[in-house]
């Protein structure tokens, strides 16, 4: 015997919202990959809610248990594409590779599929511009001791040009020979000082032209085709200064973001707790300070996940816009029909 809720799909959704009263508001379901993406597009779908419309972000579990899978949010929305579910998805290469799989043309093309422009949700956790306030955040001190859009900036400059070949080398079917793996173990920084952040990118960049010399040794005339994708990948956003919002997510931000923090925050907090002892009037009052500031820190990796200052980025901005403008569109085709 089939399962009642193995049949719920939109036309579900659209008669339940009718068995509903005409003043409430119309729900209107948010299929997500993973448990930790909930928080993320509920902030992203909170401004679009208002006194016609509520969202309600799950995961697609009526069906499995099986997560993180975009194959089963599109499969549900090829299925039924109703207005009262959508599907909210990481962009990963799929936004870059602009329909060149099947997977890239759903997410670039399917109404009702929304997806994050920037490879993950961790790329934006990981946005240059939010990293200070992810500091203070874990070890309440203020103090500025590191520039990390300046950094972050000659990180991604330094990798652009390897970026490119790694997304020719999917675009072009030659990802096995050159895989995003691969990519990742050329771009990891190592051994870091905050204090000399240039030799770091020094280091980075003969380790990057060396890669890059072997590439166009192993795919002799590519070199035209990856200029070629530069020019493209600019019309869609991705710049030498900002491709590091595009690079594999769990990659920046277990290999370069979460490490640089852990730096950075390990000074913060010999910082505060320096400052305890010299002005402590006496050892019981430095032992109870330094115990409760010790009780007040908070984990990085936490911190990173919680923090929302991300929502200045133009890539989430962007993301903003194409919900608007598909609600809109929505609630007109609404309209022109009862009339």
């Amino acid at each position: 015997m089939s399962r009642l809720s193995s049949h719920i799909t939109s036309d579900y959704f659209n008669a339940a919202n009718r068995l509903s009263s005409r003043g409430g508001r119309k729900r209107i379901v948010a299929y997500v990959e993973s448990y930790d993406d909930i928080l993320f597009w509920r902030t992203v779908l909170t401004p679009h809610e208002n006194e016609k419309r509520y969202f309600e972000v799950m995961l697609p579990s009526h069906r499995t248990l099986q997560r993180g899978k975009k194959s089963v949010l599109m499969n549900l929305l090829a299925a039924h594409a109703g207005g009262d579910m959508i599907a909210c998805v990481d962009a990963d290469y799929d936004y870059l590779l602009q329909g060149r799989t099947q997977s890239s043309a759903t997410i670039c093309s399917q109404p009702g599929v929304f997806h994050t422009y920037v490879y993950a949700i961790e790329n934006f956790q990981c946005y240059a511009p939010a990293l200070r306030q992810v500091c203070v955040m874990a070890t309440l001190n203020d103090h500025a001791i590191f520039d990390f859009e300046t950094f972050m900036t000659a990180y991604s400059i330094t990798c652009y040009p390897l970026f490119v070949w790694s997304v020719w080398a999917y675009r072009y079917d030659q990802y096995q020979r050159f895989s995003m793996t691969d990519f990742s173990k050329v771009t990891v920084l190592g051994g870091f000082n905050i204090d000399n952040p240039a030799s770091a990118i020094n280091h980075l960049q003969h380790k990057i032209s060396s890669r890059i010399g072997q590439l166009k040794k192993q795919f002799p005339g590519a070199s035209t085709q990856v200029e070629a994708l530069k020019a493209e990948l600019e019309t869609l956003g991705v710049r030498p200064d900002n491709c590091y919002l595009y690079m594999q997510g769990h990659h920046l931000c277990d290999s370069i973001i979460v490490p640089l923090l852990g730096k950075v925050c390990h000074r913060l907090r010999h910082e505060r707790e320096r400052e305890i002892q010299y002005t402590a009037a006496h050892s019981t009052q430095m032992r109870n300070e330094l115990a409760c500031y010790t009780h007040s820190q908070g984990d990085i990796s936490d911190m990173l996940r919680k923090n929302i200052s991300y929502t200045t980025c133009p890539e989430y901005l962007k993301l903003q816009a194409d919900i608007a403008k598909y609600l809109t569109r929505k609630e007109q085709i609404k309209d022109n029909t009862t009339k």
